[in-house]
């Protein structure tokens, strides 16, 4: 898959590894951008949700970091094409990114695959893998560059997203929001999508499902995503 066509910008992603997926589009849609001027998107692959987030909130200072050069170049030439040029990018790891801005929101769709065997590509490991970004370095990434009312949003598959919120709430970090995400109506929980604060709250939950019983996008997944999809 070369591109992804969406309304108001494309994604070329001949060279990432990751393409885009029904996960990366979803949690796009879904992450609040309230109160929002500075957002970090660590691991931002093709940009995809660097991307989303400008289009929801023009005036939103973006940066960007990705450790694949060849994602990042993807994300380089998604980023000029779009109507949002001035998204920041920086190819590098997290653990090594320092800045003197700090952040109102970090997000990141993160490596997930803890044990697992390993593929033959090796780029498409670092991308899946924990190897490369490890939830506590995550997290220890966030509490270097949040502002003290910030906020981490995530999207991991059910059982490691259990695992990171746990690991986050040994930090004194909260569970703000989580959605549970299921594929079709009879299928159990797949996905969390869940934001962490550093400032205690009451948890929100939610729950969407993504495709009805005939194989159609359910009403709730097209109203959270309709804005983007090009035919929707």
């Amino acid at each position: 898959m070369a591109s992804f066509a969406f309304k108001q910008f494309k994604i070329d992603q001949n060279r990432a590894a990751m393409k885009v997926s029904t996960d990366g589009i979803m949690f796009g849609a879904w992450i609040s951008l309230a109160n929002t001027q500075n957002l970090l998107d660590i691991g931002t692959g093709t940009g995809l949700l660097s991307l989303m987030a400008k289009q929801r909130v023009p005036e939103l200072h973006v940066h960007a970091i990705e450790i694949d050069e060849q994602a990042a170049l993807d994300a380089k030439d998604n980023f000029s094409a779009s109507p949002w040029p001035e998204i920041e990018l920086v190819q590098l790891a997290v653990q090594q990114f320092e800045s003197t801005q700090q952040f109102d929101l970090v997000i990141s769709n993160p490596p997930y695959f803890q044990s697992s065997l390993k593929g033959e590509n090796a780029r498409r490991n670092v991308a899946r893998h924990t190897d490369s970004l490890s939830f506590e370095e995550l997290i220890s990434a966030f509490l270097r560059v949040a502002k003290p009312s910030a906020r981490l949003a995530i999207i991991l598959p059910y059982e490691e997203g259990k695992i990171f919120i746990s690991l986050a709430e040994q930090k004194n970090l909260y569970l703000a929001r989580v959605c549970e995400v299921k594929t079709t109506p009879n299928k159990d929980v797949s996905r969390l999508m869940f934001e962490l604060s550093s400032e205690p709250s009451e948890t929100y939950t939610e729950a969407l499902c993504i495709y009805d019983q005939q194989g159609r996008y359910t009403e709730e997944y097209t109203a959270l995503c309709k804005a983007f999809y090009l035919k929707m």
